[in-house]
């Protein structure tokens, strides 16, 4: 019963990466802060399938009406039969918005990882920057309410070096309160 609801929510969240943020309510309706992040839910099936959790929430404040800065965390936990990882990241943000269809994006993280090889039972720890660059596409979808398109790029990345994949992150998600 246990495997049948993990595999349900397995299939209903796979592949789920949604950004949510909202205006808060701070002594006006005017706030300059927003809050919100993303959310994930992955996972594969077969001979020591896999589940992967990730969270990212962040706080921010609108500086101008076209540039928000403020300070972001991820969290993200792999488990397997043969291997588990889990990784907690913070830094700051900022985000700058034209045009209102378009925005750039920077993000600092430094990620502290733990990794441990359960066939051999290996553990490995470390930390790792990120410098993200990039940026995307908004569209309007009612009042202060948008939908992003886009995607970051670690320019930190070092494939020889890193433990995570790639450099390349793409996001989509619903932004409220901007």
């Amino acid at each position: 019963m246990e495997k049948l609801i993990l595999l349900s929510l397995i299939t209903i969240g796979f592949g789920v990466n949604a950004q949510i943020g909202t205006s808060a309510t701070v002594g006006s309706t005017d706030s300059k802060w927003t809050f919100g992040g993303y959310a994930g839910v992955g996972g594969s099936f077969g001979s020591g399938g896999s589940t992967s959790i990730y969270l990212s929430p962040r706080v921010g404040y609108k500086v101008t009406e076209n540039f928000e800065a403020g300070l972001a965390g991820s969290f993200n936990w792999t488990n397997s039969s043969y291997y588990s990882s889990s990784t907690v990241g913070v830094g700051p943000f900022v985000n700058y918005y034209f045009a209102r269809n378009f925005y750039l994006s920077g993000l600092f993280q430094e990620y502290f990882f733990t990794q441990k090889d359960k066939y051999n039972n290996v553990k490995y720890t470390g930390q790792e920057a990120a410098l993200y660059l990039g940026g995307g596409y908004m569209q309007k979808l009612g009042e202060h309410t948008y939908m992003q398109i886009g995607g970051l790029y670690n320019v930190l990345y070092d494939r020889n070096k890193s433990v995570f994949g790639g450099g390349f992150i793409p996001s989509i998600g619903v932004v409220f309160g901007l």
